[in-house]
């Protein structure tokens, strides 16, 4: 009798500790984030753009940081079990909502997240977080972790991560998720280059008008498309053209690009 109550004893500790574990896990529908996207996010009529209501962000500051705090208490040996889209999916995630807490540092006082820098340090290379068990820079989850050479190789987050400005591509209205991320991406990817106030083709003289990501990320989106960016973009002529005639133009990615200049002013939903 006694053995047999030791292993009821071992076996009920093992589902409590099993049981505070899981209680414990990560949150990979990120809710608490894709509840204050949901809130604060306004998306433009055609869907091409959006804008922050960094006031009513600032209300729920409490709820960020709760958010923010349950990302910097993700240990690097958690983080690494995951899978590729859940690890890609935090990475976006963070990146998007610490740049919400930088902005909301100085929000209302402040017209473009670059008033957050200054002549020796852009807001970017700010340390300002904890994530992955260690104090890091918006520079580093983007360049280091996102787009370093063999982690994910994905030209698509470009379309991702948000930078707080108009010329960024639009600061979704949801948390990004590992299961659906690809389509996340895709989507984000179609509604940017459908923006006509950011991305058109024009046929009288035959050039694609872009924004500058795609010349200061060209090495991102020249990798498996035959080393050019119009290849890139001709996968999307039908978003980024209006007619037949155009989008075979684009088809054909040989179209002459130029890049357009980048709004640096505050995505915020009062501008």
């Amino acid at each position: 009798m006694p053995v047999v109550r030791a292993a009821v004893v071992f076996v009920v500790a093992a589902l409590l500790v099993a049981t505070a574990q899981a209680a414990l896990a990560f949150d990979h529908a990120h809710a608490a984030w894709d509840a204050l996207l949901k809130r604060h996010v306004a998306v433009s009529r055609d869907g091409g753009s959006s804008r922050a209501d960094y006031a009513g962000l600032q209300r729920d500051q409490s709820a960020l940081q709760s958010y923010l705090d349950g990302l910097s208490a993700v240990a690097p040996t958690e983080y690494r079990d995951w899978t590729r889209p859940q690890r890609l999916a935090f990475l976006i995630n963070a990146y998007n909502a610490f740049t919400v807490r930088l902005v909301l540092t100085r929000y209302p006082d402040l017209k473009s997240i670059k008033d957050l820098g200054s002549f020796l340090q852009s807001p970017w290379k700010k340390s300002f977080f904890l994530l992955l068990g260690a104090e890091r820079i918006l520079d580093y989850v983007e360049h280091e972790l996102i787009r370093a050479p063999g982690a994910f190789d994905e030209p698509r987050i470009h379309f991702a991560v948000n930078c707080a400005s108009v010329g960024c591509p639009m600061l979704r209205g949801e948390a990004y998720v590992a299961e659906r991320l690809d389509a996340q991406l895709e989507d984000n990817t179609v509604r940017f280059l459908g923006d006509r106030g950011r991305n058109r083709y024009d046929p009288v003289t035959g050039k694609l008008d872009v924004s500058r990501i795609f010349d200061w990320y060209k090495a991102d989106f020249e990798k498996g498309n035959a080393g050019h960016v119009a290849q890139f973009l001709a996968r999307y002529a039908e978003a980024i053209a209006d007619d037949a005639a155009s989008r075979a133009s684009v088809r054909q990615g040989r179209a002459q690009i130029h890049y357009t200049e980048y709004d640096w002013t505050l995505n915020d939903i009062k501008r």
